[in-house]
């Protein structure tokens, strides 16, 4: 007879390759520093050859240069108080900023329950959580506020945000980790309209320098995970 241990652990390996079999692909883009407007163009062009079935599902990884975008919610006591120049899109959430040193992530992939955002944000926000427990960083997820959150007695601080919008079943727009961004980027909004908590990054965290290079890898495995589940 053959041995017991070694029948189920071939059945597990034969379950995993058939799991991944069935996975939705998923195209991987990396595009380094790119301007704000020519990724959101990019990521349009893409959302629409996904809606009309003419792409896999994809997800875009990048930084851009220094700039704020505003959601739909966004008031104007949260913009910048220095005039700086703000994109306005069609996402939900408030105002942040992007800039070099923050990974930022566009997924835009066909949803398996059409329009259900938010079991898309929790999948997102669960990945983000694994990759601050891979550089051992305890993050959560905060009631109400989206996004990814640090919560201990030095107060709460925001790590990731995330806006999404989700049109024809297919998202678009999606997180921003920060990984060593400027923080004080951060001092000239109220960041996703709340004025009662900070902004941090990895860096701050961790106390050392880190690169965008050494976060990439986790995020793209991690992520890669939480959309072959929610995605068509």
């Amino acid at each position: 007879m053959p041995d017991e241990s070694r029948l189920q652990t071939v059945l597990l390996n034969t379950a995993q390759v058939a799991t991944q079999a069935m996975a939705p692909k998923i195209a991987l883009k990396r595009l380094g520093l790119t301007e704000y407007q020519e990724a959101l163009s990019y990521q349009r062009s893409i959302h629409s050859e996904i809606s009309e079935g003419q792409r896999p599902n994809t997800l875009i990884l990048l930084e851009h240069p220094p700039i704020f975008t505003a959601g739909r919610r966004t008031l104007p006591h949260e913009l910048p108080t220095d005039g700086s120049k703000v994109i306005d899109v069609d996402r939900g959430g408030k105002i942040t900023f992007h800039g070099p040193g923050q990974l930022v992530g566009y997924p835009i992939v066909r949803l398996k329950n059409g329009n259900d955002v938010v079991g898309f944000v929790r999948e997102i926000e669960t990945a983000l959580i694994r990759v601050c427990e891979y550089f051992e960083i305890k993050a959560e997820r905060y009631c109400e506020r989206s996004g990814v959150w640090i919560r201990d007695d030095k107060g709460d601080r925001k790590i990731a945000a995330i806006g999404i919008r989700v049109a024809r079943g297919v998202t678009m727009h999606g997180f921003a980790l920060n990984v060593d961004p400027d923080l004080r980027y951060f001092d000239r909004i109220v960041p996703c309209g709340i004025a009662d908590a900070s902004v941090t990054s990895l860096r701050q965290e961790l106390g050392r320098e880190i690169s965008i290079s050494e976060v990439s890898p986790i995020v793209e495995r991690e992520i890669y995970e939480a959309l072959s589940r929610v995605s068509a």
